[in-house]
């Protein structure tokens, strides 16, 4: 070996690292840009909910207060807060006779749908039948049917059938119109689901109908919980289909049509009118509420797929 081959090679310089981290004018960026779209949402979040703050101050308040004054000086002293208005409400307008029908409706038309959509898109993601991609295309291209071109072939269908101003008759049109986007919605949920966990669940011997129950269902409760909110609030806020499918069966008459009813029969009152408005947001504030921790996840399903 010669002496040239013996030398060592040049140190060879490297190249200058770059400080790790932001520099100090990149974190106060980020600082201000977070502080900016929280202080954003929290603005957005309290503009929207300042109406409704108002209608359930107004609701309490008596009525000449409510003509006179706004409800931001109900705080101002003398007090002046009654019960008054959600005693006529509920008892002379006719309201808590809403109310049980309003739930008389909406739960039925929201377990119903929910159920169906469940098995019908555990149908389209696991099970092999003919024509299945193009059945669900077809389900999903419903979503842009207008729901008005379907009241008049409807109300002929009732009327033979003699179901017309009848609790059956909303929770099937319920049912029918909402089953598009629940089946949509589980479908994507359960197409994201662990494809291994199923296959070993059929491996073992597990029915589709034991694997819906028991592996299926209990990890899509985030999709079902969204599900259950959007539903829910889409058949209890409903005036269109009870209009049309109850008629004037003040028997099975929801809320909305009897807050409908006081707004033409009494326009002036705007105390009953804000007490019959709040009692009617009441029970869908409760059901989000309870259960607004699976919404985000329910909201987002099928969006991400591991």
């Amino acid at each position: 070996m010669t002496e040239a081959t013996r030398r060592p090679l040049p140190a060879v310089p490297l190249a200058a690292k770059e400080p790790s981290g932001k520099t100090i004018p990149a974190r106060v960026v980020g600082v201000f840009s977070r502080g900016g779209a929280h202080f954003a949402v929290v603005t957005v979040s309290l503009l929207w909910t300042l109406p409704s703050v108002g209608l359930l101050v107004s609701s309490f308040r008596p009525a000449q207060a409510v003509s006179s004054s706004g409800w931001w000086t109900a705080f101002q002293t003398p007090f002046q807060f009654t019960l008054d208005n959600y005693q006529a409400v509920l008892t002379t307008s006719g309201m808590g006779q809403g109310f049980i029908n309003s739930l008389l409706i909406a739960l039925p038309a929201t377990v119903l749908p929910t159920m169906i959509a469940a098995l019908a898109a555990y149908a389209f993601t696991w099970m092999r039948f003919p024509f299945r991609d193009t059945l669900f295309i077809i389900i999903v291209a419903l979503l842009v049917v207008p729901l008005q071109m379907t009241l008049i072939p409807l109300l002929k269908l009732y009327s033979q059938l003699g179901i017309t101003g009848t609790y059956p008759a909303v929770w099937l049109a319920h049912t029918g119109y909402g089953l598009p986007f629940a089946i949509y919605l589980l479908r994507n949920f359960f197409s994201a689901l662990p494809k291994d966990l199923l296959e070993s669940a059929f491996i073992d011997g597990a029915s589709h109908l034991t694997t819906f129950l028991r592996i299926v269902l209990p990890l899509s409760l985030p999709a079902i919980a969204s599900l259950v909110i959007f539903q829910f609030m889409w058949v209890w806020n409903d005036l269109l289909v009870a209009l049309i499918y109850l008629g004037g069966n003040q028997s099975v008459t929801p809320m909305t049509l009897r807050i409908s009813s006081m707004v033409s029969s009494m326009g002036s009152s705007w105390h009953l009118l804000t007490a019959a408005a709040f009692i009617s947001m009441a029970l869908p504030l409760g059901v989000f509420f309870a259960l607004q921790q699976y919404f985000v996840r329910g909201i987002l399903a099928g969006s991400v797929k591991g």
